[in-house]
């Protein structure tokens, strides 16, 4: 698992208007162009790239706000 994935998920599902790869690890991507309708599509993106399934606790903007928030959400449910 690494970030380059999820800036790949976000790079196509994010619908951001800047470049992902410019967008710093703990950036909020909400305020970088993110809407809640395309991190509903990156949740699911993610579910099917990393092959898991965030459980209700994990459904809120927090856990999708930044790269390494997402990342620390896979990490801690792959471990």
């Amino acid at each position: 698992m690494s970030k380059e994935q999820i800036r790949q998920v976000l790079k196509e599902h994010g619908k951001f208007s800047a470049d992902i790869d410019t967008i710093a690890d703990d950036a909020d991507l909400y305020e970088a162009g993110m809407t809640s309708h395309a991190s509903v599509n990156v949740m699911l993106a993610l579910e099917d790239t990393f092959d898991l399934e965030f459980p209700d606790r994990m459904l809120k903007r927090s856990v999708f706000e930044s790269i390494n928030a997402i990342n620390a959400a896979i990490e801690e449910l792959t471990s």
